[in-house]
């Protein structure tokens, strides 16, 4: 459903257990043919613990925020057009606002503001008036550096410099800390503070955090060595940078029902959040995704990047019945039938897939094109052919990246040496004459192995693993070729000399 101009609509928020509202002041058309219109959103003072009919719709006015760096401002941006289905049609009067609207968002999210207002609105008066009163203008000496005094983030150049954290208090404004040498007295630090709401923590010295008497909103927590966590219930974020033990105990409010936890790689087999409201899994090489909708199977938001990666078991999202928000991105490995239906996922407000197996992104597309036209955000790009699938996604060297000794862009660089290579067996057909076929193939044996020889020459990664499987990879290439072209390729070119070239010219 399109949202028109003057229309007010409610929706439940999570955060606040309450409902909020909005109205839309402006629509702007596509501006594309297959682009989507869009719609100015601004949120309105109304909370209540019901819906509101359409006399309390007479009374709202604009909600207004001064929280921060903030003054006097309103939540009004343009987002998609499309109501989002779980938003209940309440009025349409007048737009509360004339004046032509500057900022765009991503999603509705109404009510994310109040919270926000309302949570500043919880600090000390004295700390507010000194944060809204710090000057960019005036200087300050922390550690021996100069900062303007409103500055917002430190990390450790500032941290390891200074002898008493009491320093820091000459940065009212300070909002984001930034260590990998993490100490309780910085935590206890950070309790007595609070204005500072994002947190990047990494320890040696400190296995069980406790945030719960914290502000903060953000944490970016390197978990190595992290035993237990108990968690601050304003916090919308907890983003782990690497795999935490199976034994790491997370407590939270609501069992982690506001919380969106980020993890690298896979699912992490932590205990609690049973409640977990959001998930973003990205790096994913390979997913099973029973377990996941088994541990958490309240997920209002769920994310997955791969890297690419192969999802299996898809149909038991369908079993996330409170899932609002789908987002793919490099995910593959299922079919089309495997997909849920509209039906199947009814809250869904936003469905996103990015680079998806090309049968996938068709069929989906089509099952969800009535879903759109009532207010489904849905967006299917990239779709993927088998060609890409098979240089990207079984890319023999794609198991480069992550091992202990090869850094990420040499694992790229291999991944692109075998790119090359199919990209000419491609080119090669069935009725080209054996003297081209091989210049072809010589020309591209002499790329590939001066492709690694160069690898190897500036970074001295290849061992015998290594060595064995670039060989592979090239007799493995030229098999395939060899079969595609007919029984012994027809005379065009034979394997064995073309393996011997390889070893005469690599130097690894």
């Amino acid at each position: 459903m399109l949202a028109n101009v003057g229309d007010i609509y409610s929706v439940f928020s999570v955060p606040l257990q309450q409902y909020v509202t909005c109205q839309v002041t402006h629509i702007k058309p596509a501006s594309t043919p297959k682009g989507n219109p869009l719609a100015a959103v601004l949120e309105l003072d109304w909370t209540g613990d019901c819906l509101p009919d359409a006399d309390a719709a007479r009374s709202m006015r604009p909600q207004r925020y001064n929280y921060y760096f903030i003054k006097d401002d309103l939540d009004h941006a343009y987002v998609t057009a499309n109501v989002p289905p779980d938003h209940v049609f309440i009025a349409n009067l007048p737009p509360l606002v004339e004046a032509e609207v500057n900022s765009y968002k991503f999603g509705w999210d109404v009510g994310d503001g109040i919270v926000r207002q309302r949570n500043w609105e919880k600090i000390d008066p004295a700390r507010r008036a000194q944060f809204k009163a710090a000057s960019r203008a005036h200087k300050v000496m922390i550690g021996g550096k100069e900062f303007a005094q409103d500055a917002t983030r430190i990390n450790d150049s500032v941290l390891q410099s200074i002898g008493d954290l009491s320093e820091l208090d000459q940065l009212p404004c300070l909002m984001t800390i930034e260590t990998a040498h993490g100490t309780r007295e910085l935590m206890e630090y950070i309790q007595r503070h609070p204005f500072v709401n994002e947190l990047h923590w990494q320890s040696s010295s400190v296995s069980e955090i406790d945030i719960s008497a914290t502000r903060l909103s953000r944490l970016i927590l390197q978990p190595d060595g992290v035993a237990s966590m108990r968690l601050n219930p304003g916090l919308k974020l907890l983003s782990l940078t690497a795999m935490p033990s199976t034994s790491l105990q997370v407590e939270a409010l609501a069992q982690g029902r506001d919380l969106s936890l980020r993890c690298v790689q896979g699912m992490p087999a932590i205990q609690g959040l049973e409640q977990l409201g959001g998930l973003s899994l990205t790096g994913v090489r390979e997913l099973d995704l029973a377990p996941v909708v088994q541990r958490f199977p309240s997920l209002r938001e769920l994310r997955i990047w791969g890297n690419p990666g192969l999802a299996s078991n898809l149909q038991s999202i369908a079993g996330l019945t409170q899932l609002q928000m789908l987002t793919t991105f490099d995910v593959f490995g299922f079919g089309a039938d495997e997909f849920p239906s509209p039906q199947q996922l009814p809250k869904l407000a936003t469905l996103w897939m990015t680079s998806v197996d090309a049968d996938v992104a068709k069929a989906v597309k089509t099952a969800y094109k009535k879903a759109a036209t009532q207010g489904l955000d849905l967006m299917i790009s990239k779709p993927r052919k088998p060609e890409w699938l098979a240089e990207n996604l079984h890319n023999p060297f794609r198991d480069w990246d992550g091992r202990e000794h090869i850094s990420a862009a040499v694992a790229k660089k291999a991944a692109l040496a075998y790119k090359k290579l199919l990209a000419t067996t491609r080119t090669i057909t069935v009725d080209m004459d054996a003297a081209s076929v091989q210049q072809l193939l010589t020309t591209m044996v002499t790329a590939y192995a001066e492709d690694f020889n160069v690898i190897d020459r500036r970074a001295g990664v290849i061992e015998t693993v290594e060595r064995e499987e670039i060989y592979t990879v090239l007799v493995d290439v030229l098999e395939q070729l060899e079969l595609g072209l007919g029984e012994p390729g027809q005379g065009q070119f034979q394997r064995d000399r073309l393996c011997e070239l390889f070893d005469r010219l690599r130097e690894f």
